[in-house]
C-alpha cells in the first residue's frame, strides 16, 4: 500500500522520489525552520495539531521570506472518503475546519518577477534571488547582507569587486544603493554567471561585467577595461587559496579602499587579520549574530542564526 507521503505527492501530480520529508509530532518546530533554511525543492511536512499544525507551517514560511517562493498544500485524511487537497496562495487564510490527519507540501517555486521599483533598495527577503538548485538556500541571507553593506561603507562612484559572489546578492543590493557605481561580479561555480545576471534583472540594476571562473585565476589575467583598481571590495571566495587572493586584491585596491571579508570560523580570523595589518591596513573585525522570529505554540521565539564574522581593512588615502 503507498505510504500518506506518496499519496500526497499523487494528489498534486508531482514525483515523490526527490522530496525531503520533516515530522512536527512532539517536536519542537524549529526543526522545520532548519530545513527551510536549505530551501529543499520538494517538502513533506507531517503537521501535529497539538504544536505543530498548518498554521505553524505558514507562519514559519512566512518568517523565513519563503512565502512567495513556495507552493503550499495541504492534504487531509488521505485515502478516506472525505478527504481534501487545499492549494495555499501566499497571505491566503487557512481553512478553519482542517482535519487532524494532515501532511503539508511545500513545493519551491521560481519567485515571482516584482517590480523593481517596489522593492526595498536593500535588505530584500531571501526569497526574492534565484540560487543555485543544487545548492539551495547557500547564499548570504538578509541580515548579515545588511551589515556587509554597511561595512562596506560605498562610495557614490567607483568599482566594487564581489568575488564569490554566490547568487549575486550582496553585490547586486549595492548597485540599488549607489547606481553609479562599476560592479565586477565573480562567481566559479557552473552556471553562476547566468543566475546573477537573472537575479540583476529581477533587480532592475546592471552590473558591469560578471565573470564566472575562479576569482585567483582572474586576477593573474587581464581584468575588463576600467575595473582593474577597485575602490571596495567584497571577498567571500578563495577556498583553501584565499590568503594568497586577499593578497592579490591589496595589491589592486585603490588608496582609501576597504575591502571587507564575511567568515565563520575564528581560525580564518587568525590567518587573514595579519595579512592586513602587515600590508599597513586599519584593521576592525565584528560579529554579526541575528534571531528570526519563529511560531511557537500561540506565540513567538526567536531562532538564532549562524553568526558571521566581519573582518574589514582599510587602506590609507
Amino acid at each position: 500500500a503507498p505510504t500518506s507521503l506518496q499519496l500526497a505527492f499523487a494528489r498534486i501530480g508531482r514525483p515523490w522520489q526527490d522530496a525531503s520529508w520533516v515530522s512536527l509530532h512532539g517536536r519542537d518546530p524549529e526543526v522545520l525552520a532548519s530545513v527551510l533554511q536549505k530551501r529543499p525543492a520538494a517538502l513533506a511536512v507531517l503537521t501535529d495539531p497539538q504544536r505543530g499544525g498548518a498554521e505553524t507551517v505558514q507562519r514559519m514560511l512566512r518568517s523565513s521570506g519563503l512565502e512567495a517562493s513556495t507552493r503550499l498544500w495541504l492534504c487531509e485524511n488521505l485515502g478516506h472518503a472525505d478527504e481534501r487537497v487545499h492549494q495555499i496562495s501566499p497571505g491566503m487564510a487557512l481553512p478553519k475546519d482542517l482535519h487532524p490527519l494532515l501532511i503539508a507540501l511545500l513545493i519551491a517555486e521560481e519567485p515571482s518577477l516584482s517590480d523593481p521599483q517596489r522593492l526595498p533598495l536593500f535588505g530584500l527577503d531571501d526569497g526574492v534571488y534565484l540560487q543555485h538548485a543544487d545548492h539551495p538556500g547557500l547564499m548570504t541571507k538578509r541580515e548579515a547582507r545588511i551589515q556587509l553593506l554597511a561595512d562596506l561603507n560605498l562610495p557614490e562612484q567607483g568599482v566594487l569587486w564581489d568575488l564569490g559572489a554566490g547568487t549575486g546578492s550582496v553585490g547586486l543590493e549595492a548597485l540599488r544603493l549607489r547606481p553609479q557605481l562599476k560592479l565586477l561580479a565573480v562567481e566559479r561555480r557552473a552556471g553562476g554567471a547566468a543566475l546573477i545576471q537573472a537575479n540583476a534583472h529581477r533587480l532592475g540594476v546592471a552590473p558591469t561585467a560578471v565573470v564566472e571562473m575562479d576569482a585567483g585565476e582572474l586576477l593573474s589575467a587581464s581584468l575588463p577595461e576600467g575595473l582593474g583598481c577597485p575602490d571596495r571590495v567584497l571577498l567571500g571566495g578563495g577556498g583553501a587559496s584565499r590568503t594568497e587572493l586577499l593578497q592579490a586584491v591589496l595589491e589592486r585596491l585603490a588608496p582609501g579602499g576597504t575591502v571587507v571579508i564575511p567568515l565563520v570560523t575564528l581560525e580564518a580570523v587568525a590567518v587573514l587579520r595579519p595579512v592586513l595589518e602587515q600590508a599597513g591596513l586599519g584593521v576592525q573585525l565584528n560579529q554579526l549574530q541575528a534571531w528570526r522570529g519563529q511560531p511557537l505554540s500561540d506565540g513567538t521565539r526567536l531562532a538564532p542564526m549562524n553568526p558571521i564574522l566581519s573582518l574589514k581593512g582599510t587602506k590609507s588615502s
